[in-house]
């Protein structure tokens, strides 16, 4: 069976499942595991987004939807010379990789139809769900079990341990900065398996456009930046933007030393078997006492305020900043 990839979250759950040799196409952003990163890729971005502040990057994203054109690139002519036997994309964000009409376009010039898997997360359950549906598809049913049955092990393990922390922190996760975007869908699940209580947001709705009075009057005791698409590197770069806001120094978890930077595509963005990773990271930031990310590789930073003041020295201007918070 030969598996094309349309996003990087299918591609670590195709890994996963041991279809590694099955993979003969991935997308640009596809770096999980390592050995993936040698195969064609077959989806772009349309957008250049290096060197651009978060606010050009919105900026381009939102003027590219409104003029109705993609955010991504498929080389049709590469995609008939790999003739896939099935297509793993998703139909939950125009933002994340190609979807609906755009892989309804790229499947019309096709020699012969692939079969299409749409994976549509919008919760922790619906991410387990889609690693049973891949493994259906592609004929690797006891392999899919068995790994999501690991998966909901660790979950349990992860819950029972912090069923009585005598403390839940106020959790406000960060999607964007700017404009602020409140990281919803399977992040506040995560947070809470955490130990945590999830602000700003609501469990399985999509992320929301937020306000920054949004964030002062939630006042979280931890804020946790995970820009979607940024590693950790370009997440500790991003919340630099925090300090332009008015009265960003006075939220607790600032005064508190509890605002952390993530590595949003590893652990959250992704909706793949990670996600549990990524609720043990969470653990470890909220209950490092009951909870440790022992020697798995740097996922998270944690941000004073003069890092957080030096991050922002980085970034020139604050106008559209100042606009967004008076929203």
């Amino acid at each position: 069976m030969r598996i094309v990839s349309f996003l990087p979250s299918a591609t670590e759950i195709a890994c996963a499942l041991g279809l590694r040799e099955q993979l003969v196409g991935i997308t640009h952003e596809c770096d999980y595991p390592e050995t993936v990163r040698t195969l064609p890729v077959v989806v772009r971005s349309a957008i250049d987004i290096v060197d651009r502040t978060p606010e050009q990057i919105d900026h381009a994203v939102r003027e590219a939807l409104r003029q109705g054109q993609s955010l991504y690139v498929v080389d049709e002519a590469l995609l008939r010379e790999l003739e896939p036997d099935v297509i793993l994309t998703q139909d939950l964000c125009q933002v994340c990789a190609p979807s609906g009409n755009e892989v309804g376009r790229v499947l019309a010039h096709l020699p012969r139809a692939p079969r299409i898997v749409w994976l549509r997360p919008q919760c922790l359950e619906d991410i387990l769900c889609s690693i049973l549906e891949v493994g259906e598809v592609v004929g690797v049913h006891d392999r899919s079990v068995a790994l999501v049955q690991g998966l909901r092990d660790r979950i349990d393990v992860l819950r029972q341990r912090l069923a009585r922390v005598p403390e839940r922190p106020r959790v406000c996760c960060l999607e964007w900065v700017s404009p602020l975007y409140s990281a919803g869908h399977w992040m506040p699940e995560l947070i809470a398996l955490a130990g945590g209580e999830s602000l700003c947001a609501e469990s399985g709705k999509p992320s929301e456009r937020i306000r920054w009075e949004d964030v002062r009057e939630a006042a979280p005791d931890v804020l946790i930046v995970s820009p979607c698409g940024f590693d950790l590197e370009r997440s500790v770069w991003q919340a630099g933007v925090l300090t332009r806001y008015p009265g960003w120094e006075a939220l607790p978890a600032v005064r508190n030393r509890r605002v952390y930077a993530v590595d949003a595509n590893s652990y959250f963005a992704r909706p793949g078997p990670r996600v549990v990773d990524g609720a043990e990271l969470l653990a470890s930031l909220l209950h490092p006492d009951r909870v440790s990310w022992g020697d798995r590789p740097p996922a998270a930073r944690k941000l004073t305020q003069a890092d957080l003041i030096k991050l922002g020295e980085t970034f020139e201007g604050n106008n559209s900043l100042q606009n967004d918070s008076e929203r």
